[in-house]
């Protein structure tokens, strides 16, 4: 177990992030999750058994100084930090006409400076690892939707992607863009529930986050895909 990787997950609470911790502490992992609500981390921690392998930290993934404290907390609980997965977003009612300007400052700041503060706080510990950068990214930003803001913020972590692969594939860090289709998260509690159709499961995505760690380390697998059959788009 002491030399099992480590993978910091952010938004790790519930939804992808909770499925994607579950996987790999199964396969051995050790994990840290942050959040931002104490009560789901902690119910998180009870219902995967309270594994000494799992590190719940309370963090708002678009505050640099408590995103540095938990790849701090990290590196000082494992002794390591091996993969950073940038999973934490959240969504907003309605397109750039009938959307609620209110909303949409947290969704731009979770969705975008969110993964950007995360890869410039973990760079160091990658680097000694050769690690992996992972952002959770989405089919809305590889397609134009109509007024869709939510859409543009993941284009931003699209491009995000591989900017800095560009920039950390020298130091033999890989940077991986997963941009999944529709997904059963929690994400769409705010538009109440998911709209009629195909659809992903969390597991599903915790499969292909793993799949993405575990590769070679020569291997740098840059933008997976994931639709659901059935999907158009």
């Amino acid at each position: 177990m002491a030399n099992s990787p480590v993978t910091l997950i952010t938004g790790g609470s519930s939804g992808i992030g909770a499925a994607a911790a579950r996987l790999l502490l199964n396969q051995g992992h050790r994990v840290a999750v942050t959040g931002r609500d104490c009560n789901r981390l902690a119910r998180l921690w009870s219902e995967l058994g309270e594994p000494a392998g799992l590190l719940t930290l309370a963090a708002d993934a678009s505050d640099y100084d408590a995103v540095q404290r938990a790849v701090e907390s990290t590196v000082r609980e494992f002794g390591r930090l091996d993969a950073v997965v940038a999973n934490a977003g959240v969504g907003a009612v309605g397109n750039l006409a009938d959307g609620d300007p209110a909303e949409w400052r947290e969704m731009i700041l979770t969705n975008v400076l969110g993964p950007a503060l995360l890869i410039k706080a973990a760079l160091p510990a990658l680097k000694a690892t050769r690690g992996r950068i992972v952002l959770i990214g989405s089919i809305a930003g590889l397609i134009y939707s109509e007024g869709n803001l939510y859409g543009a913020a993941k284009w931003a972590v699209t491009a995000l992607a591989e900017n800095t692969r560009l920039m950390v594939t020298g130091d033999g860090i890989g940077v991986t863009l997963i941009a999944p289709g529709r997904v059963q998260t929690p994400f769409w509690d705010v538009h109440g529930g998911p709209p009629d159709g195909a659809i992903l499961t969390a597991d599903q995505l915790a499969s292909a986050i793993a799949w993405t760690i575990s590769q070679p380390a020569n291997v740098d697998v840059n933008t997976v895909t994931i639709r659901p059959v059935g999907s158009a788009v």
